[in-house]
């Protein structure tokens, strides 16, 4: 199963993981230039190496993994979401989208295409995430 999920992680990497990875750090990227935009910068490097190499990890809400909120799931958290929504959070779930419609035309493209839906959902609200590896 480590074999697949490596396979699929660098077909995943130079077919498109590499370019929406890239998105997301540059946005974490743009996010650090502030002081008050450190918060999101790294939601975004995290998610953005996540981006890299999805197979064989999830996101999950922070307070799922702990068994308590923290200030990124709770209603700051909330508020930070809204806001990176507005600002960056829909033009990076747009291009997933995107990349997720052209993997779908082929077969061998739907597990891709999957993977860039659960990636857009993400990008909509990454606050109070965490990757964990995905245990089988």
């Amino acid at each position: 199963m480590k074999v697949l999920r490596f396979i699929a992680n660098v077909i995943w990497f130079v077919c498109g993981g590499l370019v929406m990875g890239l998105g997301w750090w540059l946005a974490g990227l743009v996010a650090a230039l502030t002081i008050i935009g450190i918060p999101w910068a790294r939601a975004c490097f995290v998610i953005g190496t996540f981006s890299f190499w999805p197979f064989g990890c999830a996101a999950i809400s922070r307070a799922e993994l702990s068994g308590k909120r923290d200030l990124g799931t709770g209603p700051l958290g909330f508020l930070a979401n809204l806001i990176w929504f507005l600002l960056a959070g829909w033009w990076l779930a747009v291009g997933h989208v995107a990349s997720a419609l052209a993997c779908f035309i082929t077969i061998i493209g739907i597990p891709f295409g999957l993977q860039h839906l659960k990636l857009a959902v993400i990008a909509l609200a990454p606050i109070g995430m965490a990757v964990v590896p995905i245990r089988r």
